[in-house]
């Protein structure tokens, strides 16, 4: 996993898309169509704003994205589906974009989501990393083992404060307790992983996931064991380093 540290979160962002952007061209020069994972919070805001922007035939590209909360109705503020179709599905208009549907019943949704990537390989996942270290809704200790390609999964306190305190959600009770989310080895399984981890609330995260041993308790630092990974960090996510 290469460390790439900008001056600020708008450059980081800048040079995550661009270094994506690039990986997504690539594949669609070598077989006419690209696949990738997208994902949402707030880390995202200026990865996804260049994304956007960037010379790419989006009409040739397939996206899924990472997660998304059990029960949450895509109107609510915080439903990632709502997020990515705001901020790239409508902008972008892509081939296809598979959402994760937390409305219906959530073994199935697996299962449909599941049956689909495991069509397809995945040329580029744009990932973040959680304050309490998880990879997409994978909180510690995460499953590394399993090979569904979507679970469901229980929402650690750590994991629910930090969606509080990026103010998806008015109170900590509001915060669902339940997601469906991409699991480690589907998130592995991609050819190229762009990690993108602004702010300073992330510095002990950041910390652990390139300094401390590979491990389910702090799931990011699996990424260290991927061939193409580049993790992108401002001056105060990398202020621990």
């Amino acid at each position: 996993m290469e460390t790439i540290i900008s001056k600020s979160r708008e450059i980081l962002g800048k040079e995550a898309a661009t270094k994506g952007a690039g990986l997504i061209r690539e594949a669609i020069r070598e077989k006419g169509e690209a696949n990738i994972i997208v994902a949402t919070g707030a880390s995202q805001f200026e990865m996804l704003r260049v994304l956007v922007k960037e010379d790419v035939d989006w009409s040739v590209v397939t996206a899924f994205h990472l997660d998304e909360y059990i029960g949450l109705p895509i109107t609510h503020p915080a439903s990632f589906r709502k997020y990515l179709k705001e901020r790239f599905v409508d902008i972008v208009k892509p081939k296809e974009f598979v959402y994760v549907n937390g409305e219906t019943d959530p073994v199935k949704e697996c299962k449909r989501l599941g049956d689909l990537i495991s069509k397809l390989t995945i040329d580029v996942a744009f990932v973040g990393i959680g304050e309490n270290g998880h990879l997409a809704f994978n909180d510690p200790p995460a499953d590394f083992e399993t090979e569904e390609p979507y679970i469901i999964v229980n929402l650690d306190e750590a994991c629910r404060r930090q969606q509080l305190g990026e103010g998806w959600f008015p109170t900590f009770d509001d915060v669902p307790k339940q997601a469906i989310s991409m699991s480690i080895k589907q998130i592995m399984k991609a050819k190229a992983i762009i990690c993108t981890v602004p702010d300073l609330r992330k510095a002990e995260a950041v910390k652990k996931t390139i300094k401390e041993p590979v491990s389910p308790l702090v799931p990011a630092t699996v990424m260290r064991n991927h061939d193409n990974a580049w993790i992108y960090l401002d001056y105060d996510s990398a202020s621990l380093l």
